[in-house]
């Protein structure tokens, strides 16, 4: 499989991941290749960036992509799914509910971090909601690599999904739960009490040497993790006991 992933703008993570991140917002986007499927991880933030992405990682593998996870419900990380028709979308559970009662405020806070009115609107209108709930944890097959979809949360959000990927070296894929370009963003959504125990199963799903892939930023390893979670402890008041 003779992938280039950074002479089409991507960072090449291991012999079947990558990832890309996108300009504005410095959201992540996550590729898995395997023999038979295509796996994205957020599909960015707008229908535009979603065509952008999709055409890039068909570019990629040959293929098109055939499922997506959403690592949380935030307008940044999955306003793009409608770009990828026929998709397999995954989310943890709860997350299609959310999604379908609250379009108007994924609009508002597509509008306010700068999206264009009219943008945002047609985003929302053909929002894609995931039909297939995560409890707990789930496999995916993609043909020579099987992905967990790991419900992790609550802690950024209510739904919190993240994707680990085995490999010569795993690759944690932890949406906003892990964030390297900035401090971890607590809105209203946030569940504050529970983010640190969110970070104890991301470590214990990668262990020491591997990749963490946060929402926004550079990649990092378990020990900026840890040294996050205990600034979110220390910040939201949790006992470690």
């Amino acid at each position: 499989m003779d992938v280039r992933w950074e002479e089409a703008g991507w960072e090449r993570l291991t012999g079947r991941s990558g990832r890309r991140r996108l300009p504005v917002w410095d959201c992540t986007v996550g590729l898995v290749v395997g023999d038979e499927s295509v796996l994205l991880v957020d599909p960015g933030s707008c229908l535009r960036e979603g065509a952008v992405l999709r055409g890039e990682a068909e570019r990629l593998t040959g293929r098109r992509v055939t499922h997506i996870a959403f690592t949380h419900g935030h307008f940044d990380h999955v306003l793009g799914a409608a770009a990828f028709a026929g998709a397999e979308v995954y989310g943890a559970v709860g997350l299609d509910s959310l999604l379908s009662v609250g379009r108007e405020a994924l609009r508002l806070s597509a509008v306010h971090h700068g999206m264009a009115q009219e943008e945002a609107a047609r985003a929302v209108e053909l929002l894609v909601l995931p039909r297939h709930p995560v409890s707990g944890e789930l496999t995916l097959e993609l043909g020579g690599v099987q992905v967990l979809l790991a419900n992790v949360g609550p802690g950024h959000t209510g739904h919190d999904l993240a994707v680990f990927v085995p490999g010569e070296r795993e690759v944690v894929f932890c949406g906003d739960l892990v964030e390297e370009s900035g401090e971890p963003q607590a809105g209203r959504d946030a569940v504050p009490a529970r983010w640190p125990a969110a970070l104890d199963r991301l470590l214990s799903l990668g262990g020491e040497d591997a990749l963490y892939v946060p929402g926004h930023g550079a990649v990092v390893g378990a020990d900026f993790v840890r040294a996050q979670r205990a600034t979110l402890a220390a910040r939201f008041g949790v006992s470690e006991a």
